[in-house]
């Protein structure tokens, strides 16, 4: 039973309706402070992450694989253009008081979907969970995600906690699938897998805090290429180099 999807996709609903019934209770200096500080709490979770790495190259040519295809793919534009025509319906639904700018919102927006959906904690955390029944890892990405939903739904409304949709859409995909997927990596692809995540992730820190604005969404590609370009680097490039 997929338990750490489900508490996990939980967390980020209650957090984000929390979040958004406190909006106006929240002074704004309050508000910024704290998504700076969220930012700066992704990009530790990515420094740690990236620490794991066992194969530096193949990572780095993942990402910048990942980049461009995502590029040449309008990957980003495409998630830009979903978000932008449900928006307004869902606010109308929701009853969202959100009026911030909509560039503004867009950045802030696909960074946290990223960072819900796309991270390598949630992705490596899902198919772990499948294949040993080992919940650990997603239990304790709520625990961050809760709270960050609710600061961000502070300021970008109820739209935050719809983010679970998506979210558990790809990790129960993960969670099932996770019986042909897992047998096929290794401790050391699983450890350059988990290092592009935390590229991601400090990536997406950077984002949020404002401080760059990088493709985010267009850097996923580099997930699924990263253990298959591991395994490849490990098995025929290096021996070359040795």
């Amino acid at each position: 039973m997929p338990l750490g999807v489900f508490i996990n996709s939980s967390s980020v609903l209650i957090g984000g309706l929390l979040g958004a019934m406190l909006g106006n209770a929240i002074p704004e200096r309050v508000r910024t402070t704290l998504s700076v500080m969220f930012g700066v709490c992704s990009m530790s979770m990515g420094i740690s992450y990236i620490v794991k790495v066992n194969t530096l190259p193949a990572v780095i040519l993942s990402v910048i694989l990942g980049v461009a295809i995502g590029e040449l793919v309008y990957l980003e534009k495409g998630i830009a253009t979903g978000i932008g025509r449900i928006r307004k319906p869902l606010e109308k639904v929701l009853k969202s008081g959100d009026k911030s700018d909509n560039a503004e919102f867009m950045t802030k927006f696909i960074g946290i979907v990223v960072l819900f959906c796309a991270s390598g904690t949630g992705i490596f955390g899902a198919i772990e969970s499948g294949m040993t029944g080992n919940h650990t890892i997603l239990i304790t990405k709520s625990v961050l995600d809760f709270f960050t939903a609710m600061t961000f739904a502070i300021s970008l409304g109820p739209l935050v906690a719809m983010i679970c949709v998506p979210q558990v859409i790809v990790m129960l995909t993960l969670f099932f699938g996770s019986t042909s997927i897992y047998p096929l990596t290794n401790d050391l692809m699983r450890a350059d897998f988990t290092a592009c995540g935390g590229i991601l992730m400090l990536a997406t820190g950077l984002r949020i805090s404002g401080i760059k604005n990088f493709p985010i969404a267009n850097m996923i590609p580099a997930m699924i290429l990263v253990m298959p370009i591991s395994n490849l680097w490990v098995t025929y490039i290096v021996p070359m180099l040795t």
